[in-house]
């Protein structure tokens, strides 16, 4: 099966890198300064486990002259518009597509551009970001990816898909209900970034802080009643497991959002907690620490960037 990775970045680079190590065809479809950078230095992935290296195939929009049979959409949610032009040439009538972005959003506006058909529902659990050199350094020993039908459905070309992805170097899954799996995983992303970027910290210091447990425990109630009314009931294990994990005592847990906002760099606010405080707010649901949450970053994102 030929992949195309839409996007290099920390995680399009750390699935795609792991894909191409392991033999399979695999393409990143990138701009131009991100091309230069792994056409001299490479795709270098620092592990915990060790360094992996390699010399990437790549393609530059206006490049790609046949459809590929997977495409892996890792890109983030401002630059979306932009990707899927760039990769329309890549969408054939058996062309999978699957995008690992935040949030619910994107699945509508991919399945609105390309047909419902062609998209499918992926999850992926990874923390790593790129260095000022451009390497991924992947920070833990994490990198999850989970994959399937959203019907919940195990049709033929997930099960090709699932042989082609397993093996990889990374935790590959065949879900039966990938569609409660990404809403789940949007309760966790619109807890932890509210609580880390609002309060400017790790869980460990908010909880050491007073009043810093109820507040965690406050938001991330409001995160799982608007996921209640709009989109699936979230599973007792995930609910029990996410909240122990956002109120351990010391955890120097982050959001991908507070690293971003701590390096001056544009955040998801509008993918993560606008769009579910806004699919919240037409269902009835109440919301007043997210929408505290997305004001924050909404000052944040207006702010002009600084002079050099």
């Amino acid at each position: 099966m030929r992949i195309l990775v839409v996007g290099a970045g920390a995680t399009g680079g750390l699935f795609g890198g792991r894909l191409a190590a392991a033999g399979r065809d695999v393409t990143f479809l990138v701009r131009p300064g991100r091309a230069d950078v792994l056409r001299r230095d490479g795709l270098v992935i620092r592990a915990p486990d060790g360094v992996l290296s390699l010399t990437p195939a790549l393609v530059m929009a206006g490049e790609i002259r046949h459809p590929y049979d997977v495409i892996l959409v890792t890109v983030k949610a401002f630059s979306l518009v932009a990707a899927m032009a760039d990769m329309a040439p890549a969408v054939g009538p058996g062309t999978v597509i699957l995008p690992v972005l935040n949030g619910m959003a994107h699945m509508e506006a991919l399945a609105a551009r390309f047909g419902g058909r062609a998209v499918a529902g992926a999850v992926c659990k990874v923390a790593a970001a790129l260095d000022d050199h451009g390497r991924i350094l992947q920070m833990t020993s994490l990198q999850d990816l989970a994959y399937g039908e959203r019907n919940g459905q195990v049709s033929e070309r997930m099960t090709r898909l699932d042989a082609i992805l397993r093996g990889a170097g990374f935790e590959a899954r065949l879900s039966e209900d990938i569609d409660r799996e990404m809403w789940e995983k949007w309760i966790f992303l619109a807890s932890l970034g509210a609580v880390t970027c609002l309060m400017r910290g790790t869980i460990g210091e908010v909880m050491a802080a007073p009043g810093g447990e109820a507040f965690i425990h406050a938001l991330f109630d409001e995160a799982v009643a608007i996921v209640r009314a709009v989109g699936r009931e979230p599973s007792a294990p995930f609910l029990d497991r996410t909240r122990a994990q956002l109120t351990t005592p010391g955890s120097s847990l982050t959001s991908s959002m507070y690293r971003d906002l701590s390096q001056g760099l544009p955040v998801e606010a509008g993918q993560i907690l606008g769009d579910l405080l806004g699919r919240g707010t037409a269902a009835g649901i109440g919301a007043p620490l997210l929408s505290l949450a997305y004001a924050h970053l909404a000052v944040y994102q207006g702010r002009p960037e600084p002079s050099l």
